[in-house]
């Protein structure tokens, strides 16, 4: 089953099992997010490395990780700044993707970005915060496009580009329905004191700073 309902409970309810079987199988998963649809994967290199063939993603550009808790970030060795603690206080979840220090006896080198951290967000998409509480641990993430493509706004366009993998069923698609047209989540990087933006998105800067005040860039 490669194109698999994630609209209602039931449906979500239903589609859990699916997918922790299909990831443990080393499948890939492309799914509804806050903002956009995501392709993604288990954190284990070789899923990884899947991930980014089908992406078509150049050498050196990381992933980030969708959790469902700011306890499943720190169970990975990811380390949170003063900074980090009051931004992931206030917008989590949601669409903030934090870049943090950490993760190097739990994650593969592959997520790490230049700066050295790896970005990581708690997803406020309902659904995929379930699928991921009761799978037990984060999914990687990138938008749902070749590179040079516009993102997709929904599972019919993901089965267009992505047409070889989901007849082969190495790419499972969870159908949540069409996307608004909303921008990828804001990224900050946390991994020194003093944060600093490496993209604005969802949340303008200067929202972030009349909320954080000194704890925003």
């Amino acid at each position: 089953m490669s194109l698999v309902p994630f609209r209602t409970a039931a449906q979500i309810g239903e589609a859990v099992l699916v997918v922790g079987e299909h990831l443990e199988r080393g499948g890939l998963l492309a799914y509804p997010t806050e903002t956009v649809y995501g392709l993604g994967s288990r954190t284990r290199s070789e899923d990884v490395n899947a991930l980014s063939q089908l992406k078509g993603r150049r050498a050196g550009k990381a992933f980030l990780l969708l959790v469902s808790s700011r306890a499943m970030a720190e169970a990975q060795g990811l380390r949170f700044t003063k900074a980090a603690r009051v931004l992931s206080d206030l917008y989590w979840p949601g669409p903030l993707t934090l870049v943090l220090s950490g993760g190097e006896r739990h994650l593969p080198d592959a997520l790490r970005g230049p700066e050295g951290g790896i970005a990581v967000r708690w997803t406020s998409h309902a659904g995929l915060q379930r699928l991921i509480t009761e799978l037990g641990y984060p999914i990687t993430s990138t938008s749902a496009n070749r590179p040079g493509h516009a993102t997709a706004p929904g599972p019919g366009a993901i089965v267009e580009a992505f047409a070889e993998a989901v007849s082969a069923g190495t790419l499972v698609v969870l159908d949540g329905g069409t996307l608004g047209n909303l921008p990828p989540s804001t990224v900050l990087d946390c991994t020194g004191r003093t944060p600093h933006v490496i993209r604005e998105g969802a949340i303008p800067l200067r929202e972030l700073r009349s909320a954080a005040g000194s704890y925003a860039p």
